[in-house]
């Protein structure tokens, strides 16, 4: 997973939930060791802001996001969840999924990269809706 360089801003909730999960293995099965060690050295860059002090453009958990994926030329919508709420029929993806991870702490306008079984994928972050309280 590699992303266009940018300084991730992450609320200090979102950092505490995704570090957990680093540590508690939940990601051995969606994650090789290069992936959550690269997630890991990204964590490290982080600006760490208090909820009230996070702009609303940002993805972080619990965001809608609208993206477009270049290759393809399509639009996503998605929402960032921990874990155990993923549900790919209700378009939750998890925050330490390969794309959850790749969008948490960007904002709307942001292009993000990263590279998948695929091949290497780069979004663009058309909207974030963010809950008042989220």
């Amino acid at each position: 997973m590699q992303k266009i360089k940018e300084q991730l801003v992450l609320t200090k909730f979102d950092y505490e939930v995704i570090l957990s999960n680093l540590k508690n293995g939940l990601v051995q099965a969606t994650f090789n060791r290069q992936d959550a060690e690269e997630l890991g050295a990204e964590l490290k860059k982080a600006k760490l802001v208090d909820n009230e002090d996070m702009p609303p453009d940002v993805v972080r958990l619990n965001s809608s996001v609208t993206v477009k994926e270049e290759l393809e030329n399509r639009v996503l919508k998605l929402t960032i969840v921990v874990p155990e709420k993923a549900d790919i029929k209700q378009k939750k993806v998890s925050i330490m999924s390969p794309i959850g991870t790749a969008l948490i702490g960007y904002r709307k306008g942001s292009r993000v990269s990263w590279k998948v079984p695929a091949g290497r994928r780069t979004f663009t972050i058309l909207e974030v809706s963010n809950q008042v309280n989220a």
